[in-house]
């Protein structure tokens, strides 16, 4: 199995997909592999017709990422195998789509709030005044922070694409607070990994999802499914209803597709409070419960 994951760590690296998605392939494989207790390349088309019922009997995998997994098997049997892949005989399952969590500005800010410490608070800022996904918070330099300019670039997200997004005066104020009380000031990070926050390299996703996690339960809010993804959904879901069209948001957050961006009208209150019900436009001749004799 090294030699197999050696040779599709060479073939994702060759595509240059991104770190998320190759770690997601792999761990893809091995479950696979692990699943049958044999090499994946002694196992074929039943086997993984019989692993995908297994994803969602078994494993009670959600659709998307039972579409994950296939996807990182015919990454395997195309590219590192150089077999046949027939999409007839394993069909994607139909995604689900569910509309995402989304907090109040009142309840991001006791979120904000209730972080247990100056770096998770900042951490949090970052994340909900700039709407980056945790990753790319995560890998933020130093030199993206352009304060002339008022901007943040944010470099190789999603798709490899880079973008720039607002600078918050609000959250320039809060990192320079925060670069004060460093004990070693970053030359390249600008949220350094490690303690003390002094390491060469960044910190890594699992803390801002702490960050999230231990954030909600101290601001008891801790029932909502709070992660870092939720805080991008409210930066985007405030903007819209402060105003702000579907393209400048659609442009900030890096997606491709507006149609992605347009889920969000089904979060905002003021798009939703907008549009009047039809049965408001109803005159009824009998009051609601009375009979008519």
């Amino acid at each position: 199995m090294n030699q197999l994951r050696q040779l599709m760590l060479e073939e994702l690296h060759r595509r240059n997909f991104a770190d998320t998605t190759i770690r997601t392939y792999l761990h893809g494989v091995e479950h696979f592999s692990q699943y049958f207790r044999r090499r994946p390349d002694q196992l074929g088309p039943e086997d993984i017709r019989k692993y995908q019922a297994a994803l969602f009997t078994q494993f009670r995998f959600s659709p998307n990422t039972v579409i994950l997994r296939l996807a990182s098997l015919r990454f395997f049997y195309i590219h590192v195998l150089k077999r046949g892949w027939s999409i007839a005989e394993t069909p994607y399952p139909k995604k689900v789509r569910h509309l995402p969590g989304v907090l109040s500005q009142e309840e991001v800010a006791r979120l904000i709030d209730a972080a247990d410490s100056p770096f998770h608070r900042i951490l949090l800022m970052t994340l909900y005044a700039t709407g980056a996904r945790r990753a790319e918070a995560a890998r933020l330099k130093v030199s993206d922070i352009d304060s002339q300019r008022m901007v943040v670039h944010i470099h190789e997200g999603k798709g490899g694409k880079d973008r720039d997004v607002m600078l918050s005066p609000k959250l320039l104020e809060e990192l320079r607070v925060y670069w004060r009380g460093l004990r070693r000031k970053p030359r390249e990070w600008l949220f350094p990994g490690n303690r003390w926050h002094t390491a060469s390299y960044p910190v890594t996703t699992k803390v801002l999802w702490s960050a999230c996690q231990i954030a909600a339960e101290r601001a008891g809010l801790d029932n909502r499914r709070i992660h870092p993804h939720t805080l991008r959904h409210c930066f985007a879901t405030h903007l819209l209803e402060a105003g702000a069209d579907l393209r400048t948001i659609q442009i900030l957050l890096g997606h491709r597709d507006l149609e992605v961006t347009t889920v969000y009208l089904h979060l905002s209150q003021r798009h939703l409070s907008a549009t009047a019900s039809p049965l408001d436009a109803l005159t009824f001749t009998s009051q609601g419960g009375q009979k008519h004799s």
